[in-house]
């Protein structure tokens, strides 16, 4: 059966290869993004031509915005079969580096719209008792590495919410799924989409040189990796497509796809849901 999808930061990256690969397949997608008659107008008329596209206006850091969006999407196709949370903002520096207002505008970008897009789209979904949302986190997602640690709080945030959720929304036969992807060369990653990064200069020149080399050298290995491994940003628009296509009952809560990770995210996955099933039977609780 063919879906109507919602995808969320379709002008570039992985959003817009997964609006081009799932129109390929046939289902109708509605692919958000901001600045549709503005900055990103070009690539708002490219994706409305292809086939099942529509585009549609959204700032997922605005309540208004994000739910008028929604709203739309269902006053014009009735409903929405999946949500794709894409949409985010990559930040590198020193934690101490970071003001505080600049940490809340990663969550803000990061974190809090999810819940605004969940919010949104719960109503229709719990009514039809059904749905997909996927949501894209990191491969570093369950743990943190250093000059990255607002970015991974945020994507930390979403896989609890994502998880924490499987169980509240199962009685409405509503899925939810991460994403983990590894480093891939997209516009998030190559510089020339702006991030969220540490403000406080004063704290980063305090930190010298040998902060500044450690950082250097992590850049220069995540960059390495990209190219010895040749990640292709299509493998996270073709796992999408994976998920819509799986039989309901049958996704992953976790689907990391990282070619550098060798098969450890596979095998931190399965050792966090076996801790997790531990700890929770201990608890009392029921694990997902």
């Amino acid at each position: 059966m063919k879906k109507i999808i919602f995808i969320t930061g379709t002008s570039t990256g992985f959003g817009k290869l997964m609006t081009i690969t799932l129109s390929k397949a046939g289902h109708t997608v509605i692919a958000g993004m901001r600045g549709t008659t503005g900055k990103n107008a070009a690539v708002a008329a490219e994706l409305a031509a292809l086939p099942h596209v529509f585009v549609e206006e959204i700032d997922i850091t605005s309540d208004d915005s994000v739910n008028q969006a929604i709203s739309n999407t269902l006053a014009k196709h009735g409903r929405i079969d999946v949500l794709v949370n894409n949409a985010a903002v990559a930040g590198f520096g020193l934690l101490e580096g970071y003001s505080i207002d600049q940490v809340k505008n990663m969550l803000d970008v990061n974190l809090l719209s999810v819940l605004r897009t969940y919010q949104a789209v719960l109503p229709s979904m719990r009514a039809a008792r059904n749905g997909l949302v996927i949501n894209l986190t990191s491969g570093a997602s369950g743990f943190t590495v250093p000059f990255m640690v607002p970015y991974l709080m945020s994507k930390f945030g979403v896989e609890t919410i994502t998880e924490g959720l499987q169980m509240e929304l199962e009685q409405f036969g509503i899925e939810n799924v991460t994403i983990q992807p590894g480093v891939y060369p997209t516009e998030m990653n190559n510089g020339s989409k702006p991030g969220i990064n540490a403000d406080r200069q004063d704290i980063v020149t305090a930190y010298g040189d040998i902060a500044a080399k450690q950082f250097e050298g992590m850049g220069q290995m995540l960059f390495g990796k990209m190219e010895e491994f040749k990640m292709d940003p299509q493998v996270i628009a073709d796992g999408v497509l994976a998920l819509v296509n799986m039989e309901k009952g049958t996704r992953p809560l976790r689907y990391p796809l990282d070619a550098v990770a060798q098969g450890a995210d596979h095998e931190f996955v399965e050792a966090r849901a076996s801790i997790k099933a531990k700890w929770a039977a201990n608890y009392g609780f029921i694990s997902q």
